[in-house]
């Protein structure tokens, strides 16, 4: 599912910064990312030390339920089994020492869909507004040529969460179906979810 919750919350990203779409995705290499801020973000394969920072992170959007379809009560362990489900690549963005976000990487179907990715990101409140969201994402894209995927789609992006569309918009994704009332917000009931494409490069043969 791709990301999408309000962001800051799971599924959240960090907030959008300036719209403009992004063009061809480049090879992976670069893992510094400056945010809208001037910040920089490092971003890098996740390990099992970081998963008590990736707990702080996924469970404020989890209890939230608002942009993830997931139990609002799920523990700790069930959280990161999911996070960290087989077939998926996680990564995490490093901010002034601390992670600040999240992602996983993996194909979205089998067999004959492999050949398209599908990314979750979550970012920490604190480092909302900053530009993170905008930098797991080219990264996750950089990352997805990389891996020889063709594509990218979003499966579930809550309607409601605005911040997040757009910036899926902003680097590139464009709306190319909906599910009308598929998810039950908290505050406000039955809310369409959008399904979201963006074609990649592969830097590597396929």
């Amino acid at each position: 599912m791709g990301l999408v919750g309000r962001v800051g919350q799971v599924g959240s990203v960090g907030q959008l910064g300036q719209v403009g779409q992004v063009g061809k995705v480049g090879q992976v290499g670069q893992v510094g990312r400056v945010g809208l801020t001037g910040q920089v973000s490092h971003i890098h394969g996740a390990t099992a030390a970081d998963d008590d920072q990736i707990w702080d992170i996924l469970e404020p959007t989890i209890r939230a339920g608002e942009t993830y379809p997931l139990p609002r009560d799920l523990n700790r362990d069930r959280a990161l089994a999911y996070w960290r489900s087989p077939g998926h690549e996680v990564f995490v963005a490093e901010r002034d020492g601390r992670i600040a976000g999240t992602y996983y990487l993996r194909a979205n179907q089998q067999g004959g869909g492999s050949h398209v990715a599908n990314c979750g990101y979550m970012t920490a409140a604190w480092a909302q507004g900053s530009g993170l969201g905008r930098a797991m994402c080219e990264h996750s894209l950089e990352r997805a040529a990389a891996r020889g995927f063709r594509a990218m789609q979003f499966n579930f992006v809550v309607s409601s969460n605005d911040r997040a569309v757009r910036l899926w918009q902003a680097c590139g994704f464009e709306i190319v179906g909906r599910l009308p009332s598929v998810f039950n917000h908290p505050t406000l009931g039955y809310v369409d979810a959008f399904v979201m494409y963006r074609a990649i490069e592969p830097t590597r043969p396929t």
